[in-house]
C-alpha cells in the first residue's frame, strides 16, 4: 500500500535512527489495518499473530512493510518478548492491535530520536475509547505505558495477560498519547474478554502462590466499583461510565 505524504516526510529526516514497529494479534480483522497504518512511519513492522481464524492475516499481508510471523500464544509477555527478538533495528515502538499511534506522537518520537537521547525507554499516556467515546475518568485518566525503548534494554514479565514492561533507568513521559480503542463494537464482546482475562489472571495468581479469602472475593468487586465510579470520577463519564465501571468490577 502507498504511504501518505507526511509519513514519507518523517522518513526523509537526516540521521533518524531506524525504528521497528511491533504488533501482536489474534482475530483482529476489524482493528489491524488502522493499527498497522499508524506505524507505517516505522522502518519495518513485525506482526506476531496467534493463528487468527478471521481475516487478520489477509489484511496484514496487504502491507509491504509488515513481516508476518505466526506463533502459539503462551502469554502476552512471552509473545511480545519473542517479537522483540526478531526486530532488525535499534529502537522498538510496540502497540497492541486495538491501539493507534497518533500523528502527533509519531512526529514527537521521530524528532526525539533524530536529535538523540540518553534514555533507553519512554512512557506515554494512553487515551481510552469506549464505543467511539473518550473515557476521561473511571480510573483511566492517568493510564501510562512504556512503548518506546531500545532493543535489548527492556523485557516483559512472564504473564499471560497485562504483562508489564521492565526497563532500567529513568523513563520520561512523552507529551503525546496512544489511542486505545478498548471497546469498539459491543459491551458483550468486552465482557467476554474480561471474563477470559479474569480466568487467566486467577490462574497466574494461583501459580504465584497468591490466595484470596471468600470475604475478599465478595468485597473486591464492590470496592473496585466504588473506587472507579466515585473516587476516580467515573460518574462524570455518563452512562458509559457506569457500565464500564460495573464491567471492570465484575472482572476483579
Amino acid at each position: 500500500m502507498e504511504l501518505n505524504s507526511d509519513i514519507h516526510e518523517t522518513e526523509k529526516i537526516p540521521h533518524r535512527p531506524k525504528v521497528s514497529g511491533v504488533i501482536t494479534s489474534f482475530n483482529e480483522e476489524h482493528n489491524i489495518a488502522e493499527c498497522i497504518e499508524s506505524l507505517l512511519w516505522c522502518d519495518e513492522i513485525i506482526l506476531v499473530d496467534s493463528y487468527s481464524t478471521d481475516g487478520t492475516l489477509e489484511v496484514a499481508q496487504q502491507y509491504d512493510k509488515v513481516r508476518l510471523f505466526q506463533r502459539n500464544y503462551f502469554g502476552a509477555g512471552a509473545q511480545k518478548n519473542w517479537a522483540m527478538q526478531h526486530v532488525q533495528h535499534d529502537w522498538i515502538f510496540l502497540l497492541d492491535s486495538d491501539e493507534r499511534c497518533t500523528p502527533e506522537l509519531r512526529d514527537e518520537v521521530v524528532n526525539l530520536l533524530a536529535t538523540g537521547t540518553e534514555h533507553t525507554a519512554f512512557m506515554m499516556n494512553r487515551n481510552v475509547y469506549i464505543l467511539g467515546k473518550r473515557i476521561r475518568f473511571s480510573g483511566w485518566q492517568h493510564d501510562r505505558v512504556a512503548r518506546l525503548f531500545r532493543k535489548g534494554a527492556a523485557y516483559y514479565e512472564n504473564r499471560r495477560v497485562h504483562s508489564v514492561l521492565h526497563t532500567s533507568g529513568e523513563t520520561p513521559i512523552l507529551d503525546n498519547a496512544i489511542e486505545h480503542y478498548m471497546v469498539d463494537r459491543s459491551f458483550d464482546e468486552y465482557a467476554f474478554r474480561l471474563a477470559k482475562y479474569g480466568y487467566w489472571n486467577a490462574a497466574q495468581c494461583w501459580r504465584d502462590g497468591d490466595r484470596t479469602s471468600s470475604l475478599e472475593v465478595l468485597l473486591r468487586p464492590a470496592w473496585r466499583f466504588f473506587r472507579t465510579y466515585i473516587l476516580q470520577l467515573g460518574i462524570l463519564d455518563g452512562s458509559l461510565g457506569i457500565v464500564f465501571c460495573l464491567l471492570q468490577s465484575y472482572s476483579t
